[in-house]
């Protein structure tokens, strides 16, 4: 029985590493997705293409992935289903396909959120768009939602997911490295703001 979360998380980390924001700009005919803006391959990059449709679509599938593999794992109990959830998210962001060089993960923290406590996943997108509307820096929203998380998990009796999400929220951080740089120093971008 021991090898059930190692195939819970492979099984979640391949379905995680489908790059959607590169396949659906190359399949739209826009071309590599990594040669555009931060060179990412999650929705916010894909936005600086231009397209909005095809950025919605990407964050929205970025997302059920995560929500996908937590549900058909959780299907064998909660542990698999963490561990799915943990394969996706990782996945994502260290996708074998394209040298382990991926999102920076929210969209995918979402999706596994939702899958494991669609609560969480609530208060998580009401943090973003608070953090959002009020100083219009999405990676700020993204980080403040990612903070609070573990901290909300624990306080609802969910010990497990709270470790599980702080993990989570650390590779989240260490990702956002260059956008921490930026909102210390200033000159991350905000929302709506052209160039």
């Amino acid at each position: 029985m021991s090898y059930l979360p190692i195939v819970a998380l492979a099984f979640g980390y391949l379905l995680g590493s489908i790059p959607f924001g590169l396949l659906l700009t190359r399949a739209a005919g826009l071309g590599d997705v990594r040669s555009v803006g931060s060179g990412n391959i999650g929705a916010t990059n894909v936005l600086r293409t231009g397209n909005k449709k095809l950025a919605a679509a990407t964050l929205l599938l970025d997302m059920l992935k995560g929500t996908v593999a937590v549900l058909i794992a959780a299907r064998y109990g909660t542990d698999l289903a963490m561990a799915a959830g943990l394969g996706a998210f990782l996945g994502h962001i260290f996708p074998v396909w394209l040298g382990f060089k991926g999102g920076k993960g929210v969209a995918t923290y979402i999706g596994v959120l939702l899958g494991l406590m669609w609560q969480a996943a609530l208060l998580f997108a009401a943090l973003w768009i608070l953090v959002a509307l009020a100083l219009r820096y999405s990676s700020l929203a993204a980080l403040t939602a990612c903070a609070i998380t573990p901290v909300a998990l624990w306080f609802m009796g969910r010990s497990d997911l709270a470790l599980l999400f702080a993990f989570m929220s650390v590779i989240v951080f260490i990702k956002h490295r260059a956008n921490i740089s930026r909102l210390v120093a200033g000159t991350e971008g905000r929302i709506g703001a052209k160039g």
